[in-house]
């Protein structure tokens, strides 16, 4: 289908947004890196157990290298029983088992460090495990491991029954409350059973923390994204003489009681105190760069508003985190949204983040459905040019440049707790993030390259023998190769010191322009399946003619084309970077 466009559908605010690193200044290294997010236990099996490992990521980081990723982002590889697969830490200081040792850490980060690429770490401070010696000690009576953790007495009824302290739910589900005969109390866990909470209002948790921080940093880490930060401090139960109170109800989740939306969760988020931790954290990072000159950097996990979220930053006296996560391209829209609605998402954080601090684009994670799930398979590229080409940080998760989709783990199969606490074997998949876990695709042969086992820890997704590195690499055109290009344009001085204007064009087609001294780049994307006839005079560097730098996959477009700025036609979910000629 074909439609004429000579009209632009507008939002009723149009803005223009500095990038914020101005070119008089040096700008850091985390500025205009690509952070690439490696899940460890699903990248490469290195020895064979069909579970990924360190070694492992240490043989592919030539790949990180050829893709432009400047560093990348471990999540947990601490030791642990791995009930939450590695968000459960039983030794904050030790590399855990299955992922090798810490000498093979101590290679890894050798290997990064001679290609260049930056090591950062996951740092899971809200809760230990409940298999922690911290924990254990705690059980014995040990006074200091004891106040660790966040206690409560039960409540008995009338009929003599003991229950938890208050309403609490966990994130996954049923009472976020355990009792424990050893000291006749409930302790707190606001994820999994064996995630127990740390207390930090006392000030030993906050310097043992702090102390894990310093552990990893000095042994060469560039930073930390820290973990579900939100959760971290639970209200005074002395303000309410002595008791946690109940939570009020959300109206959400009204036939699920044991939901945690069920609860509007006014006494276990977003607590004050949070902040000030996070700058505290902030210190001991700015500690390691007043030694020596480098910036660690510090990304933050919140799924909040974006009043919230800025509070992150900082407070314009203290600093907080460079990259409080901007989640608003995984939480806001999708492949159903409208142009307009893509564009009211990016141009929220932009508009809500502090005038001197940079944007950040995350698309896709472990935790969330695969950006070729969500949007579809043909919008890929298109997503991409997103994260890669708007002003701020880009965060890649694994598998999202050669548009990995979403595996198929049946009931059986599935391990993540917040799958399998459903209960339902039926709807399971709904909360189960295993399915945007499943094992990196390497190549067409057995478990995708991914490993020599016969089983591995999560099934390989159908189609990987098609949908591949190897398969891609080897193509002339292909979704890695078209991240290869935007990797290296996002070099270009448009990208790094440019300012971005962004319009609907219509209901379905958004565009931005990135322009520097006189050099002006446009990115169209067509977020739906028809063709349209498009003017792109109305941004104010355009006039004449538009040259094909980059195009998707499925562009009858070659690069070096040269359009007709006033009547370009875009295909059917076609995503295009354009470049003004002079």
């Amino acid at each position: 289908m074909r439609v004429e466009i000579r009209s632009l559908f507008l939002l009723p605010i149009l803005f223009l947004c500095a990038l914020g690193a101005k070119q008089d200044r040096e700008i850091d290294w985390w500025e205009t890196t690509i952070f690439y997010q490696i899940y460890p236990r699903s990248f490469m099996d290195s020895d064979g157990d069909g579970i990924g490992d360190l070694n492992g990521i240490t043989s592919k980081l030539e790949y990180l290298k050829e893709l432009g990723v400047g560093a990348t982002w471990l999540s947990p590889m601490f030791q642990s029983p791995m009930y939450d697969f590695g968000y459960d830490i039983s030794d904050f200081y030790a590399i855990n088992d299955e992922y090798g040792t810490m000498e093979d850490f101590d290679k890894l980060m050798s290997k990064a460090n001679e290609l260049d690429i930056k090591i950062v770490l996951d740092f899971v401070p809200n809760h230990g495990s409940n298999e922690s010696v911290w924990f254990e000690e705690a059980l014995k009576g040990n006074e200091k491991y004891y106040d660790y953790f966040m206690w409560d007495d039960g409540v008995v009824d009338e009929n003599g029954t003991l229950h938890p302290p208050n309403n609490w739910n966990s994130v996954f589900r049923k009472s976020a409350w355990e009792y424990r005969e050893e000291v006749g109390k409930y302790y707190l866990h606001q994820f999994a059973i064996g995630q127990p909470d740390f207390n930090y209002r006392n000030p030993e948790v906050v310097e043992e923390m702090k102390n894990v921080l310093r552990f990893w940093l000095n042994k060469g880490v560039a930073g930390f994204r820290v973990d579900a930060v939100a959760h971290l401090f639970e209200v005074d139960k002395e303000k309410f003489g002595g008791k946690y109170p109940d939570e009020p109800l959300s109206g959400n989740n009204v036939d699920d009681p044991e939901s945690h939306n069920y609860l509007s969760h006014i006494y276990t988020i977003d607590q004050e105190e949070t902040y000030e931790m996070v700058y505290q954290w902030r210190e001991v990072f700015d500690e390691y760069k007043d030694k020596d000159g480098m910036t660690r950097v510090m990304m933050t996990e919140v799924y909040a508003s974006p009043e919230i979220t800025m509070r992150y930053y900082g407070d314009g006296v203290r600093e907080g985190a460079q990259m409080p996560f901007n989640f608003n391209l995984i939480t806001d829209v999708d492949g159903t949204s409208s142009a307009a609605e893509i564009k009211y998402a990016l141009d929220k954080f932009l508009t809500f983040k502090p005038v001197d601090k940079l944007a950040n684009w995350v698309a896709g994670n472990h935790d969330n459905n695969r950006v070729a799930s969500r949007f579809g398979p043909e919008l890929v590229d298109g997503v991409n040019m997103l994260v890669l080409l708007l002003p701020g940080v880009a965060v890649t998760y694994m598998g999202e440049e050669i548009g990995m989709v979403d595996g198929y783990i049946s009931w059986e199969e599935t391990v993540d707790p917040r799958g399998c606490n459903t209960d339902d074997p039926i709807n399971y998949w709904i909360e189960s993030r295993d399915p945007e876990r499943t094992p990196f695709q390497w190549n067409a042969e057995k478990n995708a390259g991914f490993s020599s086992a016969d089983k591995t820890w999560l099934p390989v997704a159908e189609g990987y023998e098609t949908l591949n590195v190897e398969v891609q690499k080897a193509a002339q055109t292909s979704h890695l190769n078209v991240y290869k290009d935007l990797a290296q344009l996002r070099t270009e001085p448009a990208f790094r010191h440019g300012r971005y204007d962004s319009v609907a064009l219509n209901s379905d087609v958004f565009a931005f322009e990135r322009w520097h001294e006189g050099v002006s780049y446009v990115t169209v994307i067509n977020f739906k399946d028809k063709t349209y006839n498009l003017d792109l005079t109305y941004f104010e560097h355009v006039a004449e003619q538009l040259e094909v730098v980059i195009q998707s996959v499925h562009s009858p477009k070659n690069t070096g084309d040269i359009m007709d700025a006033e009547n370009i036609q875009i295909e059917a979910h076609e995503a295009l970077v354009l470049k003004v000629v002079q």
